[in-house]
């Protein structure tokens, strides 16, 4: 098990060092030091001096990959490239282009993210594979088939609709929460119920029909068949049996998500103004702010990689036939 735990840490680095350096290209395709420095001066007739001296004080008066003016290994490491990624991987995030600490903001927004994707991610697992055990058990019944259409139903419509749908009806028309904001403490619940609800809601109907599929690709095995055999009923084939067999991809699908409760929903916390790590990074892009864009898609990489692991170790716990040998 540590055996394999430190291997999957060690392939981890390749991993991330062609994210950070993908990220680097294609965010520096599209805009030059020169660029940004004329964005965050806001100045239109800005003069060479003001830009050059806002590069030098970020670090961006140097070579993007080769500096032909070093000597010996400074030519590569005396580099825009290398300064940012060496502080990623030791987990310095440096400050934003406009002079603020990366890590301080990362810290403040994260729990705002996790107040909001932490319910979206629980109640809709909860939902979803109740839903999908309701449609299994009345399997090729109408009852089943309203499920199904439901479910695509919900699949084909756009998740703005919802969005913009709730804060409308439930926002304007009824008054009954905030369409937007947020607030410390258990102010925040008000802000907090519309966009949940939203996220739950428009999930349903992937996470259903996946787990649905699920649960039917087990029903139809042999140990199904000698359950009912011995007199179970089918609620407990279903609690006891099925669902307890298909825990490997549901785990699959759960754990793998883990990266996107730190990350926050891009969409939904910019339509509700949540100032979480989603909005965050939308701001970003928008102000293109290359240090906070580098930073959370390094971050969003590391999670993701780290959600693997726990995907894999997680089999462990559910199916004893799985060993992680080193």
């Amino acid at each position: 098990m540590f055996a394999y735990i430190v291997r999957r840490i060690l392939y981890a680095f390749p991993i991330l060092i062609g994210v950070n350096a993908l990220t680097f290209a294609l965010f520096f395709m599209v805009n030059t030091p020169d660029d940004m420095a004329r964005m965050n001066l806001g100045v239109k007739h800005v003069t060479q001096e003001a830009m050059d001296a806002w590069k030098q004080e970020r670090g961006y008066d140097k070579a993007l990959l080769w500096n032909s003016e070093s000597e010996g290994v400074n030519k590569a490491t005396d580099t825009i490239f290398f300064d940012t990624s060496l502080n990623l991987f030791s987990f310095q995030f440096g400050r934003a282009d406009d002079g603020r600490d990366i890590a301080e903001d990362i810290k403040t927004r994260m729990w705002p993210s996790l107040a909001i994707a932490v319910p979206v991610f629980m109640i809709g697992l909860l939902v979803n594979i109740t839903f999908a055990l309701l449609m299994v058990f009345f399997r090729a019944t109408y009852v089943d088939l309203a499920g199904v259409i439901i479910c695509v139903t919900i699949m084909s419509i756009s998740g703005l609709f919802y969005i913009i749908g709730g804060q409308f009806l439930v926002g304007k028309l009824m008054q009954l929460v905030p369409i937007s904001g947020f607030g410390d403490g258990f102010s925040a619940i008000k802000f907090l119920i519309l966009p949940v609800a939203i996220g739950v809601v428009s999930g349903i109907g992937a996470g259903s029909r996946w787990y649905r599929t699920l649960f039917l690709e087990e029903v139809s095995k042999d140990y199904v068949r000698t359950a009912r055999a011995k007199g179970l009923s089918e609620v407990q084939v279903l609690f006891r049996h099925v669902l307890k067999n298909a825990m490997i991809p549901i785990l699959t699908g759960a754990v793998v998500v883990i990266p996107t409760l730190f990350m926050g929903s891009l969409i939904l916390e910019s339509f509700f103004g949540i100032p979480g790590l989603g909005s965050y990074t939308i701001d970003a892009i928008n102000a293109q702010d290359f240090a906070i864009v580098r930073s959370m898609v390094f971050l969003g990489s590391v999670l993701y990689i780290v959600g693997l692991v726990l995907t894999d170790l997680s089999y462990t716990l559910v199916d004893p036939r799985v060993r992680l040998d080193g």
